[in-house]
């Protein structure tokens, strides 16, 4: 019996290898045919058509995702580029790994023809990165910067059963959109862009890039601790309230205001603010500005999730003309006149919170002043300067935390003195952190700290003194005219 059944399973795999050796000659003959008969440029019509009969009888569902839409990017290759360099699965044996000098991450990518499968909501999905050769063209596109060495055009291959279609189109893509874009934030190195004036009138050489690494943080700024709390905290539903904004009508700005003498720590809490939020900074100087119209472009060339700075205010621009266009005559070096267009206070409202205001996302705009007398009621207001922080001097709370991050230290019995001299003098963050600086040694640090400010302390009475001199001396003068009766000192 047992005979039997052997023998019957070897006749049976005889026949199957017999069918697949057929198959295979046939095929081989099929090629061969193709190959020795068929002109070349029939071969992709017949496979085509070979691979559409299979196609119907298959329940997988294939969408291309090409490169370039047009000369535009397309924004859901670079999502699935950034999202399928971290997705690393058995099937997946080489990558890509990149990083530019200036940065500080790697950059994790597919190879050519490469698969990654991922599961989304209990669903296989299956990515291959497609690279056509094709001939060489002097091609250019300004938006890819090797488009005239390109010999290959890329693309993915997202295939998935057939059933997910709308899965696909409605969730997973969206999905991949918002992850791509929460992990290019995370891992980007943040910089500050400054005016290129020179290509003021090319929407994509507007500003030029470099890394910013100032170390402030909301932990090393010298600031009371309940103001520190406020901003943080501001900051922190300021980004999460997107749809709040969409649903009352607003843009997703939000303006500051810094105010305060020199040296109380303006740009440290612009940095400190950068790195909380891992926003880069555009730091704008208006009076290099020659048209209202280049605000407008500066602005929308400035991406989402920013932060636009504009320092002393009150000296960048004439706040205080009102008219909405103003023009300065000059001369020029043939001896001819000629208008020069400026930037006006108008215009730059128009910047801040006007309907070029909402062409971006999650935008903050800083502005610094040394005087906020001296700015126009207009540009205080909510909406433009939402939020006024007022950098003080130092305080007793604030030098705690500058001898703990220069000096390593929380309490010292010199502490007690140099706490109540600074709450009797108005020094500056930056002057104390000056002083913290000059030696190495904790005690000699702090008792220099103490010497200058019981200079300034002396300075400032003899200040006084004098002042009070002068006022004295002027008073007996005017006494002595008057006993004289000669009115208003004239003879």
């Amino acid at each position: 019996m047992s005979s039997s059944s052997a023998e019957s399973k070897m006749a049976l795999a005889k026949t199957v290898l017999s069918t697949v050796g057929s198959v295979a000659a046939t095929a081989m003959l099929v090629r061969t045919i193709v190959h020795d008969y068929i002109p070349p440029e029939f071969h992709e019509y017949i496979f085509f058509g070979l691979k559409n009969i299979f196609t119907k009888f298959s329940n997988e569902f294939t969408m291309v995702i090409d490169e370039f839409d047009g000369l535009v990017n397309n924004e859901i290759y670079e999502a699935a580029e950034i999202y399928l360099g971290n997705k690393l699965s058995p099937n997946t044996h080489r990558l890509k790994i990149s990083k530019p000098e200036k940065e500080k991450n790697f950059n994790v990518a597919m190879e050519r023809n490469e698969e990654v499968t991922d599961i989304y909501n209990g669903q296989k999905f299956k990515w291959i990165w497609l690279c056509m050769q094709t001939e060489a063209k002097h091609f250019h596109n300004p938006r890819d910067m090797n488009s005239t060495l390109k010999s290959e055009v890329r693309s993915f291959e997202l295939t998935f059963h057939k059933k997910n279609k709308d899965l696909a189109l409605n969730s997973y893509l969206p999905y991949i959109l918002k992850e791509a874009k929460q992990q290019k934030h995370e891992n980007k190195t943040i910089k500050i862009h400054t005016v290129d004036y020179e290509n003021i009138y090319n929407l994509h050489d507007m500003w030029k890039p470099v890394n910013l690494d100032h170390p402030a943080t909301f932990e090393t700024i010298a600031m009371e601790l309940d103001q520190k709390d406020m901003i943080l905290k501001d900051l922190e539903r300021f980004v999460k309230r997107k749809e709040y904004y969409r649903k009352v009508g607003k843009a997703w700005k939000r303006g500051y205001l810094l105010f305060g003498p020199p040296g109380t720590g303006k740009s440290s809490l612009i940095a400190a603010m950068a790195n909380y939020l891992n926003f880069d900074i555009y730091d704008l100087e208006l009076t290099e500005l020659r048209r209202n119209s280049h605000l407008r472009k500066l602005l929308v060339t400035t991406a989402n999730k920013s932060i636009l700075v504009v320092e002393d205010i009150d000296c960048t621009i004439d706040l205080q003309d009102n008219l909405a266009n103003r023009a300065v005559v000059v001369a020029n070096s043939h001896g001819f006149h000629q208008q020069e267009s400026k930037v006006t206070l108008s215009g730059l409202l128009n910047f801040i919170d006007g309907l070029w205001s909402s062409c971006g996302d999650e935008r903050i705009i800083i502005f610094t002043t040394n005087h906020i007398e001296k700015l126009d009621p207009a540009l205080l207001r909510p909406g433009r300067m939402d939020v006024h922080i007022h950098m003080a001097y130092c305080t007793p709370c604030g030098f705690k935390l500058l001898a703990s991050n220069y000096l390593g230290i929380k309490e010292h019995k010199l502490f007690k003195e140099i706490e109540e001299l600074i709450g009797i003098e108005m020094v500056t963050p930056a002057e104390v952190a000056e002083q913290l600086l000059k030696q190495d040694e904790i005690e000699d640090s702090l008792k220099g700290l103490i010497n200058f400010l019981n200079a300034k302390r002396k300075e400032k009475k003899a200040e006084i003194t004098q002042v009070e001199s002068v006022e004295k001396k002027l008073e007996s003068d005017e006494n002595g005219i008057k006993e004289k009766g000669l009115p208003n000192g004239k003879s």
